[in-house]
Parts: structure tokens; sequence; C-alpha cells
């Protein structure tokens, strides 16, 4: 017999446990019949519009998105408006909504780890951990092989998803680059963390004015890394096919499919 919604909910909680879950974050299952036979999963970082006709126009039973479509509280859930929207697309198709937010950005698998991966890097480890040493929030290691920064920017855009946005420096191009720290989505957070500090460069998202520009002066007075800041959704959606591969392993027999939807917000920009 196929998996239920619950089994395959199930399977999600057991690769990224609620555990690890910040106590703003709201992953888990959102909409759908609980009982409904699930053969088909379709996976993505943003549940919006686009994504969802997808999932339904290929006859996916349930949609495991990054991003909880209901992080932030509404007041309505109408059809004249995106998440209400949304819902309703998703209910008259039968297609349950699941969501793997901060509960996998820190497994060994998560989304910081699969960029340290593709850029290589060694001894990579949590910049924050909590009690298991080996997840937590980010990744920090060394290169391989020195580069600059110039050079890994370039690198990043080979690796990541092409977006209107690029990719954005604050450093010199030809300034040495042994040890990187990143994190996937938004991580001006950590910018004051000491892993992050004692790195070359971090590399991450959603750069703001005031921290991104204290990081680039303090980094002139005492020594710090260069930043270089890359679209949010490029850099999560990376974590779509290792998520894939181990619902797969872990679902014999549900066929699993990875969006190419781009849900970065932006569609051009304007070069001053």
């Amino acid at each position: 017999m196929p998996p239920t919604v619950v089994d395959v909910n199930a399977v999600v909680e057991r690769l990224w446990p609620l555990s690890g879950a910040e106590v703003w974050d709201a992953p888990g299952l959102l909409s759908g019949d609980p009982n409904a036979t699930v053969a088909s999963i379709h996976l993505a970082v943003d549940a919006v519009l686009d994504v969802v006709d997808e999932a339904t126009a290929g006859g996916a039973d349930l949609l495991l998105v990054h991003h909880p479509l209901l992080l932030r509280g509404v007041t309505s859930i109408a059809e004249d408006r995106y998440k209400g929207s949304v819902l309703a697309r998703l209910i008259r198709a039968n297609c349950a909504l699941v969501a793997a937010h901060t509960n996998a950005d820190v497994v060994e698998t998560g989304t910081s780890a699969v960029l340290a991966h593709r850029l290589g890097l060694v001894d990579a480890r949590p910049i924050t951990s909590g009690e298991t040493p080996t997840r937590g929030i980010g990744r920090v290691g060394r290169l391989p092989e020195p580069t600059t920064v110039g050079r890994l920017a370039r690198l990043l855009g080979e690796i990541l998803p092409a977006t209107a946005s690029g990719i954005r420096v604050a450093g010199d191009y030809d300034r040495r680059v042994d040890t990187v720290a990143l994190c996937g989505g938004a991580g001006d957070s950590l910018l004051s963390e000491p892993a992050v500090l004692g790195a070359d460069v971090y590399i991450t998202s959603d750069l703001r004015h005031h921290p991104a520009s204290e990081s680039r002066e303090n980094s002139r007075v005492a020594g710090g890394p260069a930043l270089i800041d890359v679209s949010h959704w490029a850099s999560e959606w990376l974590w779509l096919e290792t998520a894939a591969a181990e619902l797969r392993a872990a679902l014999p027999g549900v066929d699993v499919s990875v969006s190419d939807v781009r849900t970065d917000p932006w569609d051009f920009t304007i070069v001053q």
C-alpha cells in the first residue's frame, strides 16, 4: 500500500526532526487529509502560486517546501489573497503541504552543509551547534586550496542557479581565502559569531545595509571576513536534490520530483 500523508510526514520528521527547529519557526504538516495516500511528492523552496500550479499539474499528492507558508500569522485565507489562493488550489487538488525549515537547516545534510559540500570545504562544522556537535546553523571549514575572494565569488556563480540579483561582494577581489564561513538563507544574525569573525569570507543571503556596513568597517579596524551576499532562494535550492534523494531512499515506490521554478522574487536589475 502507498504511504499516507501521516506516514510521509513521519519520515520528514525523522529526516529533519522538529526538535531542531527554532522556537519561532512553523514547520510540519500545514494542510491536507492525513489519511490520503501519497504516490508523488514535489519539492520546492517556496509555496508560491507557480510552484503550486506546477505541483498540481504534475499530479503531486504532497508538496514539501522549505519555507513555511504560514510562518507569520494571517487573519484571512480568502482566495483574493496569495496565501488563501495557494491553500485553496492545493486543497482542491488533494495535494498536502508540508514544510521543513530550520529543522532542515541544522542537520548534517541540511542547506548549509550542502553548500559547504559543493564548495569542497574540508573539516566543515556548524557555526553554532547544540547538544549534537555535528548539527547546527551554518558551516565553517577550509578550502582544499587557497583562492581569492573574487575567484570564490565566481565559483559560487557557477554552483548556484542564476538570479537577477546576482552575487554581491564586500572585500578586495584579490584577498586570499583559506577559511570559509557560510549560512544558507538569511544569516546576518551570525555576523558576530567567533567562527564567522575568524573566517576569511562569510557567504550568506539578505545582508542588510547596517549589519553589512558595520561588519565591513569592523573588519577594517580589527580584522574580519569579506562578505559575499547571494540569493536566498538560490542558496537553499541546492538542498532540494539532497532532500529528494533522502526521501526516495526512505519511501521506495514514491515518485519524488524537484521544482525548477525560480522563486527568487526579483525579475531584473538595472546596473548604474
